[in-house]
């Protein structure tokens, strides 16, 4: 509601921003109850696969197809009613702890328009104790693995010189969602710098590669759906609720774009395979498409993209009119008119390694989407009037330290790095 995110922005402002932002931090703890579905899915996942297991292993002797079909579809089955249990109880607890936690934020502020009421004062005097991190005793048994960065400062422009940071990143694509890849400390002040930022002009985006489907069932959008529920978000709704919103809009799209073709077959003879597909399945989007996803609860990011991609990322002759490739302009182009200022790409085009991704590939392709953003962020100049950014450059965890820093040495080749200029007293 209007009322909440203007009362909530006046607290952020306010000497109690400290209590109103770290207070969501407790949900943590109750929603980490929820949280033990993923163990228990995983523990009936194993227990199905030992099953399945034996049953292949008659397969031909006392069993037929027939029989296998009907264990796997039973396995399906119990796999969905556990997962849609959990989920209705995961559900309940966050839409009630967002209620009380949007009521307390009302109530402060009324309160807060009094300097002569004694809530506030009560509600100053929270124990270090309460604020304490849920997560501190997970974060001891997660193992963070070596992260490496390299950062550099560019110019771009000849008559516009317009002045931006670049970061070189290996690691997962999830862990800009985290939380508990930092220190118990960290998280709050990462959660302290994420809250206040929500409510400025310095937005932090993430690109998400996916598939057609609008959706969070597999894959790398199952896992990002996990870890944003892993606490609430008091301010957005639900990952599943902005899927259902997006469904919809994705829907009325495809319909009336039809709707047009249709109307002018005469101009759209070179498309007519596209359009089959579409007509296919009007709920998938195309690659180069994405779709937004808004949070305020992850730990360095408030918008993902969610950009399609299809296999041919995965060769090594795509060109700078890649859907992929123009999928970036366009996300570039959304940061600009919605105050987006940093924003992480994966370099590769992939968040995780294969067979076919040779040294040559991955030279090949870095120097590709390095060439196609620097375009892009010249353009953007003209779109925003030159404010300066961060765009960070991801690559997976799995790539090689020696990998790592050939594209390092890349950079600097193909954008302007600002010199350092060292300054001697002349005698």
């Amino acid at each position: 509601p209007k009322r909440y995110s203007l009362s909530k922005l006046r607290l952020c402002h306010a000497p109690l921003k400290r209590l109103v932002l770290t207070r969501p931090h407790i949900s943590t703890s109750l929603c980490g109850n929820v949280s033990i579905m993923r163990p228990k899915c995983a523990c009936k996942e194993r227990r199905q696969a030992v099953e399945m297991d034996k049953v292949m292993q008659e397969l031909g002797k006392t069993l037929c197809d027939q029989d296998v079909n009907t264990v796997a579809a039973q396995h399906f089955d119990a796999q969905q009613v556990l997962e849609n249990k959990w989920a209705s109880e995961l559900k309940q607890v966050t839409g009630i702890q967002k209620q009380e936690y949007q009521e307390w934020v009302m109530k402060l502020h009324r309160d807060l328009q009094n300097p002569n009421n004694s809530t506030i004062n009560e509600e100053i005097k929270v124990q270090p104790g309460q604020l304490g991190d849920a997560g501190e005793a997970g974060a001891r048994l997660f193992e963070e693995q070596r992260q490496l960065e390299e950062s550099f400062t560019i110019h771009l422009g000849a008559q516009l010189k317009t002045m931006h940071n670049l970061r070189l990143v290996r690691s997962d694509v999830l862990d800009f969602c985290k939380h508990h890849r930092h220190s118990s400390s960290g998280v709050k002040l990462r959660r302290l710098q994420t809250a206040l930022s929500l409510y400025s002009t310095s937005l932090c985006g993430l690109v998400l590669l996916v598939d057609n489907r609008v959706n969070s069932y597999s894959g790398i959008k199952r896992d990002f759906a996990t870890v944003s529920q892993e606490c609430t978000d008091f301010h957005f709704p639900r990952v599943d609720e902005q899927l259902d919103i997006i469904q919809q809009v994705v829907l009325y799209a495809r319909a009336q774009r039809s709707s047009k073709q249709r109307e002018q077959p005469g101009e759209n003879g070179g498309s007519e395979d596209k359009n089959k597909i579409i007509d296919r399945n009007s709920s998938n989007i195309l690659p180069g498409e994405f779709y937004i996803t808004r949070h305020s609860n992850l730990s360095e990011v408030h918008i993902v993209f969610h950009l399609c991609v299809d296999d041919n990322v995965r060769s090594g002759n795509i060109t700078a009119r890649d859907p992929a490739i123009m999928g970036l302009r366009n996300i570039l182009k959304v940061c600009c008119t919605h105050d987006a200022t940093t924003i992480t790409i994966p370099l590769l085009l992939v968040h995780d390694m294969s067979e076919e991704m040779t040294i040559p590939w991955c030279l090949k392709r870095a120097e590709l989407v390095f060439k196609c953003v620097k375009g892009f962020m010249m353009e953007m100049a003209s779109w925003d009037g030159g404010i300066s950014r961060t765009v960070q450059f991801l690559v997976p965890q799995s790539i090689s330290e020696e990998m790592f820093y050939q594209l390092s040495n890349m950079l600097p080749q193909i954008f302007r790095v600002s010199s350092t200029l060292t300054l001697t007293s002349k005698r």
